[in-house]
């Protein structure tokens, strides 16, 4: 069962649900729209290997904005802080970006219950798109769990700004 809008300002104020800073204007019908950070971070090898460490670089996004290239992928973060031991997160863009053709959660919408911390985009633009940090870029939602809880406790647990892949850990095993 996914929570209405007034359910998600509800369970805030209960501290059932944690995004901050909060801003009840963007509170929708059943999400939550969540702003993009003030910064990106790319990869810089041409070619990306999952069982490699991989190098990043930051880019900050100016005041006037920072112009996406299609064919890159870009990291990017919600500015709020976000998560939940009560309820299942998702994430997706809003229309309103997806109109503009940027990507924003390629495939990894579901955030786990149990994670804190900024939720990483995947952002995609299928052609050049200027964007800016602060703007409102996706839009959360918040899922009610049946059955036994267990919290998540992984590799990307509190995370602050984007995060780039860790999945070469998986091989270490």
């Amino acid at each position: 069962m996914i929570l209405t809008g007034s359910e998600i300002t509800k369970q805030v104020k209960k501290g059932k649900i944690t995004i901050s800073p909060f801003e009840e204007m963007n509170v929708n019908p059943n999400s939550y729209n969540v702003k993009l950070g003030d910064y990106l971070k790319v990869y810089v090898d041409e070619v990306l290997d999952s069982k490699k460490e991989l190098k990043t670089q930051i880019i900050p996004i100016p005041d006037d904005g920072l112009v996406l290239e299609p064919n890159k992928i870009y990291l990017g973060y919600t500015k709020e802080i976000i998560g939940s031991d009560h309820f299942v997160p998702t994430i997706t863009g809003r229309s309103s970006t997806g109109r503009l053709g940027l990507f924003v959660q390629i495939t990894s919408d579901l955030v786990d219950i149990g994670f804190v911390g900024n939720l990483t985009f995947q952002l995609h633009a299928v052609q050049p798109l200027r964007i800016y940090k602060g703007m409102k870029i996706g839009q959360i939602m918040f899922w009610k769990c049946k059955g036994k809880i267990k919290l998540y406790d992984g590799k990307y647990q509190n995370s602050i700004g984007p995060q780039e892949s860790k999945v070469w850990k998986d091989f270490k095993n």
